[in-house]
């Protein structure tokens, strides 16, 4: 199964988390608040280089449409530090404060702490007038939920349960770890995040991509926990299962449901808004999925990005917003998002997207419209600005009255706080149209059950959920239901909306009344929405069997609506993989939805770990489906078991050459082709000179290509002579002429040597020739890129001859020979290479290496001296009159062999282009000590091959046949039975030590490049 479905349970019993609750002793005097013990004295870090405004002077600096009115509900001292808010059954406000959060050398503090504090507009002019000090006792405090007798606190590592079953605002007792194991070592601000209730009764929230996660209940084994990384996942209070919902993107911080149930969350740098269905597999901002067998990731919903991309992105911090990118949005990071769905402000901004834009300082507004299997994010007007450069907008929360309150983290730098933190600011504004109603009703807690049924139809959905929460604690506790139940089937009966409908469903849900029986008719509803929670209730605790499974099937086979299509494709991932099939083969049918964006991948995403047990229904799929990434990655990963699968590869062999479909042969072919990328020589199939001789293998139109290229894995002479003609055309498209090399390199053809060497003189593909050249390992390579070195004619050229003469020892022997001979400068060799050097495992390299390079040293026990030694040397005078054409090369001789900045380099780690640059210490943190926190996505390892070959780089998928490894210029694939030993390192894929190589002038020309707009 998969890991959205890796569901467990805790120690403790099935039962209500509330009867679990009243088995915990009384109140304890170190949790009762400050008495007990007193709270931290608070300190700032950060340098108020630019005037702090007094939180009613910020206030003004809120630029709304006509309207619209703000009021500062909270302003420190009241509050600071706002990381998140929430609400409760009283309409009051409830906001986490965090105070550990601190600047990167420290990480999170351990002598301070974290509080929740309630604020209260009793006399509801927008402004609070009572607050309560609920607990000040949490670390690493990021997100609340009040509910079932308590509050939610997810302070990493735990998820917190704390009691206060008599609603007096103080705990009853110590928190009740519920689960354990988020990653808060060196994770800040990825770090798991984002309590709230969602319309099934879950408590959803997030991670980042930083570290990895292995949750479970406390104590409980490895096998029992769930790993996630960069994900939406939820957790059910009662049942207390716990599951991975959706995967991928970079820093999810926001998610919210609209009108319909469907969960969007907001995300930064790659792409901002995305459509969680179950299941779903995102794009990375780097880093690998799990699985290795995905092939394809799913995209963004939105069909913009919110700055000008004809910019780069830290154009922002330079110049502020410039019109295209006010245009556009503002920026790239998002922080804080809301579905809107009060009844206070215009109904045009119902049931659209906000979030807040972090460098732009303004809320973005996205509308959300159908399309085929999923949605799609149109950009709107921005609904507000702020005019306070100390505006870090981090949450939306509507509230009772409709309004909407928006919290201000307050502070100069960004989320990264490398400039220090400044604690003791912190605001909430509230933000209405027109004028607002009092609450209804000062405590919902306090209603009649039918009078919380009725609340279902308020136009406010804050009434909805809160009404459905407690209704769920209720049924929780054993109170009768029976007359709710009949209210709410009434209710599903009698109104006309679909909105009205689905929230019926969700309330019967959430108290255990909706008879399966019940949502079995519904599944032939007219309404689509409908349709869907039914599928989604029935499959919400446990997969379909039996004779749901096959009426599901059924439903498949006839369904329209490309959304429940979408969350049929996502409830195969919950079946076992045998019985998978009816299901998927129904799916598989759709061709309306063939080129749609999610569809097809999410289909695949349940079909492939069915595919391994039953070939023969794979490839029956195969060839029945008009769907061609079905067909594509069903080829892929049969022939990734090349040698084990003869009969297989041979059926996949002769439907390519009896289907006279040009698409189909093209899927068939590219699958067989990707899954034997990196293999030196595999088994021709059976029947496989029969496809030659029909569809020829000489030609440059794709399927032709694809032919050649595969004839050569399989030892044809012919075929390689075809591709070597095709790489000798100097006038030839170069990306044929590169696929073409790559195919000659990884067979390993006689003549290859000969044939790269004269490609050294031509300046785009003399980096291919060169990695060639280094894979062969041919004794005269190191003579002949000595020899060109002076000649080769672009920067990248150079990087890989430096990289080639430090990938084996024999080579690097050569390499210190031609700098001892000055035939090669010693500065020509960067941070990056002298590690690989080291790496070698040559006790005399690695003495020779630290006498020629004796600067690249590790430096952190050194950090701070040298920071202060490196700022008070680059002054801004000096960085200002440097030469930032020289600082590019440099960039791209060290830096550019892991990233890219304004589209130069290569992207193993980030592209620096929308990074801090503008920060000096930022900068020279990430250089002087890149070990100090390690992503694990961007942990090296060093593989030694048969050969004596020596790669340093990131391993990002294993098979059992393969190793695909990402190295700072190429992403390889290696046989296994190739390598020799792979030994893995806790190090960055970035060396230290980088700036010690440079001369003082070349630090600020490097500096001043990295820095630029």
């Amino acid at each position: 199964m998969t890991a959205r479905f890796t569901r467990l349970r805790t120690r403790f019993p099935a039962q209500s988390l509330l009867l679990l609750l009243c088995a915990i002793a009384g109140p304890s005097p170190e949790t009762r608040g400050a008495e007990a013990v007193p709270f931290p004295k608070l300190f700032n870090t950060q340098e108020e280089t630019i005037p702090l405004l007094k939180p009613t002077e910020a206030l003004e600096r809120i630029h709304l449409p006509p309207g619209f009115q703000a009021t500062l509900f909270a302003g420190e001292p009241d509050v600071q530090q706002p990381i998140a808010m929430t609400t409760d059954s009283r309409g009051r406000l409830w906001v986490a404060e965090n105070y550990t959060y601190s600047e990167n050398a420290v990480n999170f503090h351990p002598g301070m702490r974290d509080r929740i504090v309630i604020l209260e507009d009793t006399d509801h002019d927008g402004r609070f007038d009572k607050r309560t000090v609920f607990w000040d006792q949490a670390q690493k405090l990021t997100s609340i939920a009040v509910g079932f007798g308590g509050v939610f606190a997810l302070c990493p590592p735990h998820l917190l349960f704390i009691p206060d079953r008599n609603h007096d605002d103080a705990p009853d007792g110590p928190p009740v770890p519920l689960l354990d194991g988020w990653n808060d070592n060196a994770t800040r601000h990825t770090i798991a995040n984002g309590l709230k209730w969602g319309p099934d009764g879950w408590l959803y929230g997030r991670q980042g991509i930083q570290m990895t996660s292995e949750v479970g209940a406390p104590g409980s084994p490895p096998n029992q926990r769930t790993r996630l990384n960069a994900a939406i996942w939820r957790f059910h209070p009662s049942t207390r299962q716990f599951e991975v919902v959706a995967q991928g993107t970079t820093n999810p911080w926001g998610h919210d449901w609209d009108d319909y149930g469907q969960l969007f969350f907001i995300n930064t740098v790659i792409g901002h808004l995305w459509h969680a269905v179950p299941g779903a597999y995102f794009r990375r901002m780097y880093g690998e999925h799990f699985n290795p067998h995905l092939y394809e990731l799913i995209e963004q919903t939105a069909d913009h990005f919110h700055w000008d991309t004809r910019e780069v992105w830290s154009e922002i911090r330079k110049l502020g917003v410039t019109p295209g990118t006010s245009q556009a949005g503002g920026g790239h990071a998002h922080c804080g998002f809301m579905i809107y769905l009060g009844d206070n402000w215009p109904a045009s901004y119902r049931n659209t997207a906000f979030a807040v834009n972090y460098h732009g300082k303004r809320v973005n507004n996205d509308r959300l419209e159908r399309r085929g299997a999923g949605y799609v994010g149109r950009h709107a007007p921005d609904l507000l600005t702020v005019d306070d450069p100390w505006f870090r907008g981090i949450d939306l929360l509507c509230g009772p009255d409709g309004g909407v309150y928006m919290s201000d983290w307050s502070d100069i730098g960004e989320c990264h706080d490398h400039d220090g933190i400044h604690r003791t600011s912190g605001r909430v504004y509230k933000i209405t149209y027109g004028k607002t109603a009092p609450p209804a009703f000062p405590d919902l807690a306090a209603l009649e059950t039918a009078q919380l049924v009725s609340l279902q139809t308020h136009a406010n959905d804050w009434y909805v959920r809160q009404a459905r929460l407690i209704l769920q604690e209720r049924a929780t506790e054993g109170r009768p239901m029976a007359e709710a139940k009949a209210q709410l089937l009434r209710m599903f009966s009698e109104e006309a909306d679909t909105r009205r409908k689905l929230r019926a469903i969700w309330a019967l849900h959430a108290i255990g009344a909706d008879d399966p029986a019940w949502l079995r008719r519904q599944l032939s509803h007219s309404e689509d929405h409908v349709r869907l929670w039914a599928l989604r209730c029935l499959t919400d605790t446990q997969p379909p069997q039996g004779e749901l499974l096959e009426a599901l099937a059924g439903m498949a086979r006839t369904e329209t609506s490309g959304l429940v299509l979408a969350f049929l494709a996502s409830t195969l991932q919950t079946v076992p993989p045998d019985q998978r099939w009816p299901l998927a083969e129904a799916l598989s049918d759709h061709a309306e939805l063939a080129q749609d964006a999610t569809f097809p991948l999410l289909v695949w995403y349940g079909l492939q770990p069915a595919v391994y047990g039953n070939t023969a229904k794979a490839l029956s799929l195969l060839r029945r489906t008009e769907i061609p990434k079905l067909r594509q990655f069903i080829a892929r990963y049969l022939s990734e078991d090349w040698d084990q699968r003869p009969t297989e590869i041979r059926l996949l062999a002769t439907y390519a050459a009896d289907r006279k479909d040009l698409p189909f042969r093209l899927n068939i072919l590219k699958g067989m082709a990707e899954a034997l990328r990196g293999r030196r020589k595999a088994a021709a199939p059976e029947g496989w000179s029969r496809i030659v001789e029909t569809l020829g293998s000489n030609g440059s139109d794709p399927l032709k290509q694809l032919i050649t290229e595969l004839s050569v894995v399989f030892g044809d002479g012919r075929a390689s002579d075809e591709l070597k003609t095709i790489v000798k055309n100097a006038s030839g498209d170069l990306n044929a002429r590169r696929r073409a090399l790559e195919s000659l390199a990884q067979s390993r053809v006689d003549g290859l040597a000969a044939l790269a060497q004269p490609l050294l003189g031509e300046i785009e593909i003399a980096p291919d020739a060169i990695r060639t050249l280094a894979a062969l390992g041919a004794p005269e390579t190191p003579g002949l890129l000595i020899a060109s070195y002076p000649n080769l004619r672009s920067p990248a050229a150079k990087t890989e001859a430096i990289n080639a003469l430090t990938s084996r020892a024999t080579f690097a022997r050569a390499l210190l020979e031609a700098i001892d001979a000055r035939k090669i400068g010693r500065k020509e060799v960067g941070a990056w290479s002298v590690r690989q050097l080291r790496n070698l495992g040559d006790p005399d390299l690695a003495r020779r290496a630290a006498e020629l390079w004796p600067e690249y040293r590790p430096i952190s026990a050194e950090k701070q001296g040298a920071l202060a030694q490196y700022r008070k040397r680059l002054t801004p005078e000096k960085l200002s009159a440097a030469d930032r054409e020289r600082g590019k090369a440099l960039f791209l001789q060290s830096c550019g062999v892991c990233h890219k900045l304004f589209g130069n380099g290569s992207q193993v780690g980030p592209d620096l282009t929308g990074s801090d640059r503008r920060n000096l210490d930022y900068l020279l943190e990430n250089i002087l000590d890149p070990n100090a926190v390690v992503a694990e996505s961007y942990r090296s390892s060093v593989i030694t091959t048969k050969d004596d070959r020596v790669i340093q780089g990131i391993i990002l998928s294993t098979t059992d046949r393969m190793v695909t490894v990402q190295t700072p210029t190429e992403r390889l694939a290696l046989e296994r039975n190739q390598i020799e030993s792979t030994r893995a390192s806790v190090l960055s894929l970035m060396p230290e030590g980088l700036l010690e190589g440079l001369t003082e002038s070349d630090q600020a020309h490097l500096i001043a490049y990295l820095m630029s707009p």
